[in-house]
Order: structure tokens, then C-alpha cells, then sequence
């Protein structure tokens, strides 16, 4: 779902301990800024990239203030749905991107976060995930889309990750992931959709 990195701009939401950052780079980004709120990550990141090409940078990304026109792309991998107000972020990271650029993200799937009163009842959710009380905010697939579209992008392709057959062949603990994905990801642009042609 990844356009070509080759001379681009990235910025990474949520970056972790920086792996997609060093992807980029290794597939030809020109630069990369990896931003997360944890400093633990960040060092840890800082740790293990030696190239100049690629910065780190705490930041709360629900305050997210990004420049204008700075990235050709924007990545975030299962960090979204930790959000409280995604709104104001798509909206900095639609300003952010080169009139090209392009959003790819991913975030727990809603059947996968959803588990409290109702699928349609969106909110926080409380979970233990490698420690108790980890709070994740359960949206719709539809919420997810249309919080995108609302900020300027278009949306190019749709995927909800599971395990497929042959995968849980191999590792039949996995079948739940068939019958409810576990990931959705979400390729959209900055492009308008005139720009993309008439929908089909």
C-alpha cells in the first residue's frame, strides 16, 4: 500500500522504536522524522539508527502542529486507535503533505477493539495488553473513513488484515484472526478526488 519511497519525505506517527523509519530510509527515502510521546521509545530508537537522514521527536500527536507541504508521505502503524481526537491530526497531517502525498496508516480492526456494550457504541475501551488498564478508543470502520475523507483525503484502497488459510494451516492458533481481522489499513491521498478521475 506504500507508494514509492524513493527521494521522499516521511514522517512517521508514532514511530516506536523506529523501524519503519530505517525501512524508509533503507528503501530510498530522502528523510525521515519519526515523532512518538514516549522518550523510552525514543531513545531506544536513537539507539539503534545511525544515519543522519532520519530524526526522532517527542510529540504528542493529539497536539500534532505539523508544517505545511513538508512530507510526500505520512505513516502510522497500530498507533491511532490510542487517540482520543483524530479529527485535528488528519487535518495537520493533510495540510503536512506535498500535493501528492500520501496517508497510510493502520489501527486495530473494530471488531477487534470493540469488545464492551455494542459495535456502534464508540469510546473508550480498557483492556490488559502487555500491561492491565491499557485504554484504546473503539471507532467504526465508518469513523475511521469518513474522519479521513472530512479532512481532505481520498481514499485508495482498504484492507482488513486476518490470517489467511494457508497461514493458519501452519499455525492453527491463529484461526481467529481469519473470522475477525485483527488490523484495518487504510491507503488514502491528498489528491483530490477530481484528480483521481470519475469514481467507477
Amino acid at each position: 500500500m506504500l507508494p514509492d519511497l524513493a527521494g521522499s519525505r516521511v514522517v512517521d506517527l508514532g514511530c516506536g522504536f523506529g523501524w519503519f523509519c530505517r525501512f524508509a530510509r533503507a528503501a530510498g527515502a530522502a528523510s525521515v522524522l519519526g515523532l512518538d510521546v514516549s522518550g523510552n521509545m525514543l531513545a531506544r530508537a536513537r539507539e539503534t539508527t545511525r544515519d543522519d537522514a532520519v530524526t526522532y521527536r517527542q510529540a504528542d500527536l493529539e497536539t500534532l502542529d505539523l508544517p505545511t507541504a513538508a512530507f510526500d508521505l505520512a505513516y502510522s502503524a497500530l498507533t491511532l486507535h490510542y487517540l482520543k481526537n483524530l479529527a485535528p491530526l488528519f487535518g495537520s497531517v493533510h495540510r503536512s503533505l506535498a500535493p501528492t502525498g500520501h496517508f497510510v496508516l493502520s489501527v486495530e480492526h473494530p471488531l477487534y477493539t470493540e469488545p464492551g456494550p455494542d459495535y456502534l457504541d464508540e469510546g473508550a475501551r480498557t483492556t490488559d495488553w502487555l500491561a492491565t488498564g491499557v485504554i484504546k478508543q473503539h471507532r467504526t470502520l465508518a469513523a475511521y473513513l469518513n474522519l479521513l475523507i472530512a479532512a481532505g483525503f481520498a481514499i485508495d484502497r482498504v484492507e482488513e488484515w486476518g490470517a489467511s488459510r494457508a497461514q493458519i494451516a501452519a499455525h492453527p492458533e491463529w484461526k481467529i484472526d481469519h473470522r475477525r481481522p485483527s488490523f484495518l489499513l487504510v491507503s488514502a491521498s491528498r489528491a483530490s478526488r477530481a484528480a483521481h478521475g470519475p469514481s467507477r
